[in-house]
Parts: C-alpha cells; structure tokens; sequence
C-alpha cells in the first residue's frame, strides 16, 4: 500500500521544525527509540527522517510513495531541514532516527565526537562529463558578475554557513584568479535567494534546483556549477545517523539502509516518478519539474571524494582538522 507521508511545501525553516511540522502522527519524546517491526510481520516501525525541501528530495517522496519503505516494514515521517548540519543535534538528542544531508554535519560532529555516522550516500553531483549540474551560483545579469573571480570580495549565499557550498565556491573562485577569502558567505534559505538577490542584499546565491532554474530563467545567470569545478560526481547528500542507534538498533539501521538502497536504485530508473514527487511536495508547475536537473541517486559513497573535501575545508579554514573517517564512516 502506497504511504505519503512526506508533504513538504516550500519550508524556509531556519532549523528543524521538529512538532507540528508535517502531516504524520506526533513526535516521539526525545531519546525514545522506535520499536524495531519484524518486516515479514507486517508491522510497522516509524521513523523520522530530516531531509531538505528540495528536489533531490524526490527521490525519497517518490519511494514513499511507492511502498518501498513500507516494504521493509518502515513507515517513514519527513521532517524539514535546512541543512545537514542543523539535523545533528535532533539525531544526537533522538529526536529523529536519520538525516539525509551535507556531509559536513558529520564532519563536524566527529571533531567534537558527538557519534554522528555516515551509512551511505543518497545523492551525488554530476560527473566531469557534465555541461551543467545540480546546483550553481547564480546572479542577476545586472550585476557584473560574469565568473567565479568577480565573486571576490562580494556577498555570497549559502544555505548552511561552513559546508561544501562555500567550500566549493572558495576553490572555483581560487582557481579562476579570485581571492577565496575575500567573500562574505552570508545565509539564506534557498527560497529566499531570489528575493535577496533582487533586493541587492546579496550579490550572489548558490541555490540547487528547482531555483537555480527558475533564478536562470527570472533575469539571472549561471556564474559557476562549484562542484563541476572542484569535485566533480561530490557526494551531494548522505544518509545520517548515530553511532548510538546503530548500537541500540542494528536491525532498524539495516532495514532503513536496506530501504534506501532500493529506493535510490528505483528513483534512478524512474525520473518521472521523481518529478511528479517534487511537483506535488513542492508545489511547482510540472514543467518546472520537466526542466529540472537531476542528481545521480546511489548509495554508493566515494570516501575519496569526502577526503578531498574535508582536505579543502581545513586549507580554507572552514574545519580545524579532518575528521575521523574510520569512525564517521559505517557503511551498512
């Protein structure tokens, strides 16, 4: 039986609404865990799953949507987020289960050994052969900005102060002639950026889809695709959780981990389903959806591709060292 449990809309939280913020049953108290269903049972398990409001997302509303989860006994509540980042303390407190975000959540969880993992990967750019990308930096074709060294010095959004976005922007900036030190990173909502860039509170804005297409559409322009010029194929999204509940609950994490896999493999096969997904959670005209461009979905994790990153951060400054990868990653 096909479940949706995940409308979202177009939520410009600044964190985790964690009560009241979607349409399923009440939140658990916090530090509960959820009882693990025996799969050929038919019982269910809830689980709360942080993940953004964009369109990568698609994905997972669409494998919901599908009966995939439920399939391995999962019945899975969406819980907006801004960034990877700002789910760590609602997985460390048990407030939800998962998280699918920016790999910089765990990084910086691991320095402070707050017990934040990695199981797999959820998403990733697009690789080197690519003439576009899943997200870029945008700007209006009023403001000069024509690539990646004239942001130097100017105010440049990120959703999420400190992670691959403003790491990525300060290497193509770099790389191009730029001073990478120069730019003030400022936060915004990605649905938010238009508005700011026309206000002029910001110069510039690195947005995913479907508003680095509507951006690029609306009197804007493509600077720059960040991670084509640094990294190409980076992990764009991972699967979270902690060490703790794969301690207290090996079997809920492999059958999530299970879940995710199969569902990322049937998303990959299945565009249409996914923007159908993303019309309906995001309340965008289907042909919006038709134009967005979307991630490679794998589980598979390129721990290469992390380390790059992680090394990329602690030369800019944006981490004091690399984490622990041998205790950050637990690939299931």
């Amino acid at each position: 039986m096909k479940k949706n449990l995940a409308a979202l809309g177009l939520l410009a939280a600044a964190a985790l609404a964690l009560a009241g913020c979607t349409d399923s049953a009440a939140p658990a108290p916090a530090g509960s865990a959820a009882p693990t269903a025996d799969v050929g049972s038919g019982e269910m398990t809830q689980v709360r799953v942080a993940a953004l409001p964009i369109a990568e997302s698609g994905a997972l509303w669409a494998a919901i949507d599908e009966g995939i989860f439920a399939d391995h006994g999962l019945e899975v509540e969406v819980v907006p987020a801004q960034g990877g980042a700002q789910a760590i303390p609602a997985l460390i407190n048990g407030d939800i289960d998962f998280a699918i975000g920016q790999p910089f959540g765990p990084f910086r969880a691991s320095l402070q050994n707050l017990g934040a993992v990695i199981i797999s990967n959820y998403a990733s750019s697009l690789p080197a052969s690519a003439d576009t990308d899943v997200n870029a930096v945008v700007a209006l074709s009023s403001s000069g900005i024509a690539s990646p060294k004239d942001l130097a010095g100017k105010r440049v959004s990120v959703n999420s102060l400190g992670a691959a976005g403003d790491v990525t922007i300060m290497k193509a900036v770099e790389d191009d002639g730029g001073d990478p030190k120069s730019i003030q990173f400022v936060e915004v909502a990605f649905p938010d950026v238009q508005a700011q860039l026309e206000t002029g509170s910001i110069d510039a804005g690195w947005v995913p889809d479907p508003f680095m297409s509507q951006i690029a559409g609306n009197g804007g322009a493509i600077i720059t695709h960040p991670y084509q010029a640094t990294i190409p194929g980076l992990e764009l999204l991972t699967n979270i959780t902690t060490q703790k509940k794969i301690d207290e609950d090996p079997e809920l994490v492999k059958n999530y981990a299970d879940a995710m896999s199969e569902a990322l493999t049937w998303a990959s096969s299945n565009e249409d389903a996914v923007r159908a997904a993303i019309v309906e959670n995001m309340k965008i005209p289907e042909a919006a959806a038709a134009g967005i461009t979307l991630p490679v979905f794998t589980p598979e994790l390129d721990v290469d591709n992390l380390r790059t990153l992680a090394g990329l951060a602690v030369g800019y400054g944006v981490l004091d060292k690399e984490p622990d990868f041998d205790a950050m990653i637990k690939l299931q």
